[in-house]
């Protein structure tokens, strides 16, 4: 039975092609170090390669909370140490103005106190970003709303904010609310007030009743420090939480990596071989088309 010029051609053709495609993929993953390109490349790698690029893309929003959590809760230690800063320095000025002391020196602590007050309102509406960090979710407004005197002083200063915290998730299976506590907010109200108790019993010169106000601010002073304590803990389990999600996107790094790169030395082989086979399909196919029709009816 004879064969037909024209299908010996075609077949002869499409072998070409398919020799040429195989090696102009296999140049390609040497080029490139990766073997995948198309999901037909291997639809099996492709599918596991898409569910680790997912729980990437989750990761990667998990370390922006982490950020995020981080940022707050650091600003959030800073104004709570300058607080207790002010809470260390108004206790000396209590035990000093407690004692026997000159009408004009107590007139010089209430100047200190005055300027305290308005250092603690100061750091009470601290912001980070457009947020005000010791007001709850509230954070659009200032939590410590001051009511001042004829002569520009603070006369008291009350809390607005809420209780509530805006919890942010660092993994599926972790969640820290990195905001003070409703508590410790309306505390840094509470030591506000009694510096202004602590101010004007100096100025007044009623020494008699510095005792009871510097026993308010050492309670006032036993929330900050409590409040620093979480703020530390709850950094320590942010910084712990990014450290492990750092550790697994390199797992999946790699992961990923062996799923879709070449191997190179395997690759190079077959693309010898390849190259082999393409050249040699290129001289039989020249052999064989200079075959005439006469060949083919002899």
């Amino acid at each position: 039975m004879r064969i037909a010029s024209h299908s010996v051609s075609n077949t002869i053709v499409r072998q070409i092609q398919h020799l040429a495609s195989q090696q102009a993929r296999l140049q390609n993953q040497v080029g490139t170090g990766q073997r995948i390109f198309e999901p037909e490349d291997d639809p099996s790698a492709v599918s596991r390669v898409l569910n680790l690029e997912s729980e990437r893309r989750q990761l990667v929003q998990f370390n922006r909370n982490s950020n995020r959590a981080l940022e707050i809760v650091q600003a959030s230690f800073s104004g709570l140490k300058g607080l207790k800063d002010v809470s260390d320095r108004s206790g000396e000025i209590a035990t000093l103005g407690s004692g026997g002391t000159s009408r004009n020196a107590l007139r010089a602590y209430a100047s200190e106190v005055n300027q305290l007050l308005e250092q603690s309102l100061q750091l009470a509406n601290s912001r980070l970003g457009n947020d005000y960090l010791f007001a709850g979710t509230a954070v659009a407004t200032a939590p410590l709303v001051a009511v001042r005197n004829a002569a520009g002083q603070i006369e008291s200063v009350s809390y607005v904010g809420n209780d509530e915290s805006a919890p942010i998730p660092l993994s599926a299976t972790t969640v820290v609310s990195p905001g003070t506590s409703g508590v410790t907010n309306a505390a840094i109200g509470d030591f506000i007030n009694q510096l202004v108790a602590l101010r004007d019993a100096l100025a007044g010169g009623n020494t008699a009743a510095v005792p009871a106000v510097q026993s308010g601010l050492l309670a006032a002073e036993d929330v900050l420090v409590e409040a620093l304590g979480e703020n530390g803990g709850i950094q320590t389990r942010i910084e712990a939480s990014r450290s492990q999600q750092d550790d697994l996107a390199l797992s999946l790094e790699s992961l990923i990596s062996k799923e879709t790169d070449a191997d190179l030395p395997s690759t190079v082989v077959k693309l010898t071989q390849a190259q082999t086979a393409y050249q040699a399909a290129l001289q039989s196919a020249a052999t064989i088309m200079r075959l005439s029709l006469l060949d083919y009816i002899r």
